[in-house]
């Protein structure tokens, strides 16, 4: 094989294990692997600045192609000097095709052999991405390794559709290469082929005829079940060859990444990290953590007490949590800091046990603490909540909790989740910028446009479904917009039949849709044109295939017992 632009240098793999430690070169920075990514779609990592994320070891950022296209463009980087200038990052860049937020966020657009045409959110101007365009675009930018575009898919999608986005993808990757001419930037091909390992061998076999300098792991985290994943992650990485880095596209948690690492995999990214630090959640050496529980609020502990990051240094438990139930922009700061150097120390540990040849029971290890939660303070038992006279309390394993001077709350009984119960919670429809993806594209009507597809996994008492049902009337108020086709997927409808029982207490039931949902499995305005929700019931493996793909807009309502597939609109 030619030999790789990234100088790779295979230096150990552990005993009894896939798991490999090994240096490359880019053309800013030499990278020692395995290594953890921070996601940085639009030439920012959400809520955190350069400095903090160079110094917690950040080796390698990523950025993403179709965001950077349609703002700030190719224009704004040639005149900068490239993005590293741009955002002041020392570090190397990696760059996603644009190729998933195509195929995962559509606005209008349609496949051809020539590229996919999209719509623009920014003016409404339709684009023709093509893998030129794309190599093109990451040239300009001027990342240290780019990626070629390639046709996401679903997981579990059938052999026929794979295979097609296989044969697309493959001769995409051709285009690609051909395209970067002499550009000193590396590149890396991506295989796909959802879950049948012929189609994976096909695709691997096929790229590795050509001179690429690193291969992706790509169409997985998209719908499949966890063991489905580390099963066609090992046995693509055992395709792939030794002397050029691998990498798993969009995984995942530090479980998926310490997993992956086992089964030969190097380089991983993910939104993670800064995702959940939003929310109030931090991983740590003790497990995860929930800063939003109350039982921290007097805590005086750092958020780790074997953590040397700066904000474990500096910062109590007790203050994370006031950040976190105040929503205040710090605490998503702090804590996505503290989440990234978490990472980052998680794969200098990895490496070096790799180095010494104990990486097995380090891997032991780890995979015992990284998922439990709140190992400090375990819920053990639930204050009894206070008797309503008027209505049966529980259904199925949720109890509602009646408190004077407090508001009414839906619980799991067994993990005392609290199920949201919030309609004007930011993170439903603003964060999600739901108006903009229903403004029409220029010059069509509502009847001409796409519907907006909107997921809501989980459910639970229907708050982002009907948050999102009364933005849609609002904006329809205003004036005419796309239809929008809202699909809730669960596999247990007990929350949202325990609060339609209890109106009074959430009023935004009162709207009556999910009444209709519950009785009927579907609900079509009388008043709105265009505006349905559709409920799915039953395990997400088995309805997710169901649902109308690819959406643009995802919310998420973990409950116990149920996993969320990583279905994640940025990367």
């Amino acid at each position: 094989m030619i030999p790789s632009r990234l100088d790779f240098q295979l230096e150990a793999q552990a005993s009894g294990s896939r798991a490999r430690a090994a240096t490359f070169r880019t053309l800013h920075s030499t990278v020692r692997t395995p290594l953890f990514m921070p996601v940085g779609t639009q030439a920012t990592v959400k809520a955190q600045l350069p400095e903090t994320l160079h110094e917690s070891g950040s080796q390698i950022l990523l950025a993403n192609t179709y965001h950077l296209l349609l703002r700030p463009g190719p224009e704004v980087f040639k005149r900068m000097g490239g993005i590293h200038k741009f955002m002041q990052w020392p570090g190397s860049v990696l760059t996603d095709s644009g190729g998933y937020q195509i195929f995962s966020l559509p606005h209008s657009r349609s496949m051809t052999e020539a590229g996919a045409v999209f719509q623009s959110y920014v003016d409404g101007q339709r684009i023709l991405l093509s893998p030129e365009l794309s190599i093109q675009t990451q040239m300009a930018i001027g990342s240290d390794i780019m990626m070629v575009l390639d046709q996401c898919i679903p997981s579990t999608a059938d052999e026929a559709a794979a295979r097609k986005a296989l044969q697309v993808t493959q001769r995409w990757a051709a285009r690609s290469l051909a395209a970067r001419e002499d550009s000193p930037q590396s590149m890396f091909a991506i295989v796909q082929g959802a879950l049948y390992p012929h189609l994976r061998r096909e695709s691997a076999a096929g790229l590795m005829e050509l001179p690429f300098d690193g291969f992706a792991i790509g169409g997985l985290a998209v719908g499949e079940e966890k063991a489905e994943r580390e099963d066609t992650c090992e046995m693509t990485a055992c395709l792939l060859p030794a002397d050029r880095p691998r990498y798993l596209m969009g995984v995942g948690t530090p479980l998926d990444v310490l997993e992956a690492v086992h089964r030969g995999v190097d380089m991983f990214d993910c939104i993670i990290p800064t995702q959940v630090a939003k929310r109030g959640s931090l991983f740590t050496s003790r497990g995860i953590v929930q800063l939003r529980r109350a039982v921290y609020k007097f805590s005086e502990e750092p958020a780790d007490p074997d953590c040397a990051c700066p904000v474990c240094a500096k910062y109590t438990r007790a203050y994370l949590h006031h950040l976190t139930k105040t929503q205040e922009p710090l605490g998503w700061q702090l804590m996505g800091q503290h989440n990234i150097h978490f990472y980052h120390q998680l794969m200098r540990e990895i490496r070096a046990s790799i180095l010494e040849d104990r990486f097995l029971k380090l891997y032991h290890e780890k995979r015992q603490i990284l998922q439990v939660e709140d190992v400090d303070h375990p819920i053990t038992t639930v204050k009894p909540p206070v008797i309503s006279p008027d209505h049966a309390q529980r259904v199925g394993d949720y109890e509602l909790e009646l408190r004077p001077g407090e508001a009414a709350r839906i619980f799991h009984i067994g993990t005392a989740h609290t199920v949201s119960t919030d309609v004007t919670a930011a993170a439903w429809t603003e964060d999600a910028h739901l108006a903009q993806h229903l403004r029409l594209p220029a010059g069509e009507t509502p009847e001409q446009a796409m519907p907006l597809i909107v997921w809501d996994i989980g459910l639970g008492a229907g708050a982002a479904a009907i948050a999102a049902i009364l933005a849609y009337e609002e904006e329809a108020e205003k004036g005419p917009v796309r239809p929008m086709h809202i699909v809730s997927l669960t596999n247990d409808l007990s929350p949202l039949r325990l609060a339609l029982s209890h109106k009074k207490h959430f009023p935004y039931l009162r709207h009556g849709a999910a009444d209709t949902l519950v009785h009927r499995g579907v609900w079509t305005s009388r008043y709105k044109t265009g505006l349905t929700w559709t409920l799915l019931e039953g395990p997400l493996d088995e309805t997710l295939p169901q649902a109308p793909a690819p959406p643009e807009v995802t919310f998420h309502q973990v409950l116990p017992g149920m996993e969320l597939p990583s279905v994640i609109a940025e990367r």
